[in-house]
């Protein structure tokens, strides 16, 4: 078994375990490969090194041309969450998916439903395109668009 380190097109750092080079590449190449944050399937393998513990160690310098080593220029949008922030954002949506009922593409007519009093009130969460949101927030329905990746969508581990 490889453990690789990943990295999606959005700066999202994960891990993926394989069973060898060739079938990491050809997985990648038909786009199996999804970011566990965003859904992105734009995935690139990182430099990666084994760990070795030695005595009288000393401070781990990173890599040239890593992206620890190579500062992003000043004011520019940071393009990756720190690994505890990407556990905190997924424990956050699995959380909001456990506590949420999934209406899936009859989402604006459900919200509909529930704002004037014809279901009960309750979390919902689907799909709605952007025009429907739009029609939505005229009417007074506040609605929260979140991208939740496909690996999500079934059972949660």
């Amino acid at each position: 078994m490889k453990v690789l380190d990943l990295r999606c097109s959005h700066g999202h750092a994960f891990e993926g375990w394989f069973a060898s080079e060739d079938d990491f590449l050809d997985q990648n190449g038909r786009a199996l490969i999804e970011c566990p944050v965003c859904g992105d399937h734009a995935i690139s393998r990182t430099p990666s090194a084994p760990r070795l513990n030695l005595s009288g160690a000393r401070e781990v310098l990173p890599l040239p041309g890593s992206p620890a080593a190579t500062p992003e220029p000043a004011g520019a949008p940071a393009t990756s969450l720190p690994p505890q922030a990407q556990a905190a954002w997924l424990q956050g949506v699995r959380q909001l998916m456990a506590r949420t009922e999934d209406v899936g593409t009859r989402f604006p007519e459900e919200a509909r439903r529930i704002h004037y009093g014809e279901a009960p009130n309750r979390g919902i969460r689907g799909h709605a395109t952007p025009e429907e949101r739009e029609a939505l927030q005229e009417e007074g329905i506040e609605t929260v668009a979140i991208a939740v990746p496909r690996a999500l969508d079934g059972p949660l581990q």
